[in-house]
């Protein structure tokens, strides 16, 4: 197999765009088992396309029928890992015949993947960048606390990962602030990760008719997975409090912590709270458009003080009024305040009230359109893009 010379990749950024020529001389590859399932995926995908940069997917599907990963067990793990397994060889063969390319995207989740591919990108000399999103390890151990960290599997999830990481040429977060936190989890060395918000899809959540004030209660929308990051238990304190029993309340969503939501509805003394086990991915406009205020997360701990979650971007491109959890990483996302994005402190079921009521006072103002320009996939492609480039270049945009 013959190598390919390296050629250069970079352009005039202002030639970024969907109807100039693409800034990447030849196509990205996006190679493994990844979820499509994710909009993660899908829109770091379809960002780049949207701005001119042809990409070529070298996938297996190996999650078909599994869209919740945080409800597999151990059955469904291993044979989604034997699926894995039997999907490389094809997968290696493919990427082998794959035409020219500048660079290789290994997506969510490619913990396995990017092991398994580093040896096929040395062949063909490309960087391999690792949309790493979500760490196992992070997610199990420090968030979650399912597992021990003195676990044996605990400091194999660990091991894992940090291999996974090294193998890569560039490490992909969600936010700054995250990418700083892996780099310190895994002893990286801050230029080796770099980040890309998870916006949203503006086909499912672009926007929806303007808020209209009204009398009655307001409706309350928070949907999720229910886990620990959510912070589930706050916004129950907050909806049984004899001030949350002047408004609606719709949780949409099941999870670690169901059993909260099981125990605060059991005695059948909270009918002003609704709980919608699940609702499918473009359905969940239905549920925004309804509401007046739309929740973002409230957990205490350090990866909730990391990421700026889906919802928090898809509710405020829908534009509803959002309340959610300080933090330094929605700073960084959205460093000019505006009172449709109302930030609380952790924990905190009264300040959480409080933000509703000043919500309501507010008339649940419009949001500007230019105020979630950075969610939308065109903005995500240009700066995929760069780091792309810089990758290429032997160079990372984030060192800090």
């Amino acid at each position: 197999m013959t190598t390919e010379p390296p050629t250069p990749v970079l352009a005039d950024p202002a030639d970024i765009g969907p109807s100039r020529k693409p800034v990447l001389a030849r196509p990205v590859v996006f190679w493994g088992t990844y979820d499509l399932g994710k909009p993660r995926t899908r829109i770091l995908r379809d960002s780049l396309r949207g701005v001119g940069v042809e990409v070529v997917e070298i996938h297996a599907d190996i999650w078909c029928g599994h869209e919740d990963k945080s409800q597999a067990g151990t059955a469904t793990i291993l044979m989604v890992l034997l699926r894995a397994l039997l999907a490389y060889p094809g997968l290696a063969i493919r990427y082998l015949r794959a035409p020219a390319h500048d660079a290789v995207i290994v997506p969510y989740l490619g913990q396995f993947d990017v092991l398994f591919f580093t040896p096929l990108a040395w062949l063909r000399r490309k960087p391999v960048i690792w949309d790493m999103f979500i760490s196992l390890y992070d997610t199990a151990v420090c968030d979650r606390r399912m597992i021990r960290a003195s676990n044996p599997i605990a400091y194999g999830l660990w091991a894992l990962e940090r291999c996974a990481c090294r193998a890569a040429d560039l490490v992909l977060l969600d936010t700054p602030t995250h990418a700083r936190r892996i780099a310190d989890l895994f002893g990286l060395g801050a230029i080796q990760t770099d980040a890309v918000p998870v916006g949203a899809e503006p086909g499912v959540f672009g926007r929806i008719p303007p808020h209209k004030p009204h009398d009655g209660p307001t409706l309350i929308l928070f949907y999720g997975q229910l886990i620990p990051l959510h912070g589930i238990e706050t916004i129950l304190k907050a909806a049984l409090s004899e001030r949350g029993r002047e408004h609606r309340w719709h949780i949409i969503g099941t999870g670690q912590d169901s059993y909260l939501v099981e125990a605060a509805l059991a005695a059948g003394t909270a009918p002003h709270v609704t709980w919608e086990r699940w609702r499918s991915y473009n359905k969940l406009i239905g549920a925004i458009e309804k509401a007046d205020v739309c929740l973002g997360i409230f957990g205490a701990s350090e990866k909730a003080a990391s990421v700026v979650p889906n919802k928090v971007y898809q509710c405020l491109m829908a534009g509803r009024t959002v309340i959610t959890r300080r933090s330094e990483a929605i700073s960084e996302a959205f460093p000019v305040s505006h009172p449709s994005l109302v930030q609380v402190a952790h924990s905190d079921h009264v300040a959480l009230l409080d933000a509703i009521d000043e919500a309501r006072g507010n008339d649940f103002p419009a949001i500007p359109e230019d105020y979630v320009a950075a969610a939308r996939p065109e903005d995500i492609g240009r700066q995929l893009v760069v780091l792309i480039s810089n990758i290429c270049e032997g160079t990372s945009a984030y060192a800090q």
